[in-house]
């Protein structure tokens, strides 16, 4: 069961290009603050069984990222940068002076973006199946990231499936891939595409350079390369994990909402 039935209130923050940022608040003002960032496709309604989990006394901001969710943009600029600006955003309009920063997926991305935008505010980047997928987190080559693209160009739902399968470990359950794949191939366009397109440029490598928090990576066991750890080894704590596929802090809220508390207090 849920460690306590939070209250929790919805609220929005307005940006430059018709951007609305919308984002739910829980816990107490004056509380150790966690944000959590969604993945690709997905929205903050994804870690809403996790924030049950938390502790109380934790202050939890869950972002939905520009045109994903409840969120609206007519902006033309789709890169990790811009939406590491959507959280900036929001942990400037909640006077947030210290926050660790949790990213699933993409939003893995993002967060070590706002912990580069921020580094007086961010504590610490908690990466949930996040930066250890190499053929999309380090900026990819021109050709590679274009052949990626095409696929997404010309059969954007069946590409969206490919992906949620790979992500997927034998004995996945069906049904959640399915579900998975129909709300990830739902994204609004062309900002789903275009987030694609800016988490395969996005430089992840010059990143890691200028931040200086730490950065702990939870990653599915059966899902991480060699190749990969031995990479980012040596700059990110990779902890593995085995509570179902990429998209495991939905499939196992209550482990993943006990992981996450524990960054709070390391």
């Amino acid at each position: 069961m849920p460690m306590d039935n939070r209250d929790t209130e919805s609220r929005e923050v307005t940006r430059p290009d018709g951007t609305t940022i919308r984002y739910t608040v829980s816990g107490p003002a004056d509380g150790p603050a966690m944000t959590l960032i969604h993945g690709w496709g997905c929205d903050r309604r994804d870690f809403d069984a996790i924030i049950g989990f938390l502790p109380g006394h934790h202050r939890v901001l869950a972002v939905d990222l520009a045109e994903h969710g409840d969120s609206r943009s007519t902006r033309d600029v789709w890169t990790i940068t811009e939406f590491a600006r959507d959280v900036a955003a929001v942990l400037e309009a909640e006077s947030v002076s210290s926050s660790v920063v949790v990213g699933h997926s993409l939003g893995g991305a993002v967060a070590v973006e706002t912990a580069r935008l921020l580094p007086a505010v961010v504590t610490r980047v908690v990466a949930v199946e996040a930066l250890h997928y190499l053929s999309l987190f380090p900026a990819q080559d021109e050709p590679e990231a274009e052949a990626l693209l095409r696929l997404f160009r010309e059969d954007f739902a069946g590409a969206m499936r490919g992906m949620v399968e790979g992500g997927s470990p034998a004995g996945t359950d069906p049904a959640l891939i399915d579900a998975y794949t129909k709300k990830m191939a739902a994204v609004r366009q062309p900002a789903g595409l275009h987030s694609l397109e800016g988490l395969l440029r996005w430089d992840m490598d010059a990143a890691l350079r200028e931040v200086a928090q730490p950065i702990v990576v939870f990653a599915v066991r059966s899902l991480i390369t060699q190749e990969a750890a031995d990479r980012y080894g040596g700059r990110l704590r990779i902890e593995l994990v085995d509570l179902g596929s990429h998209h495991f802090h939905a499939e196992s809220p209550e482990a993943t909402a006990g992981l996450l508390a524990g960054q709070m207090s390391d």
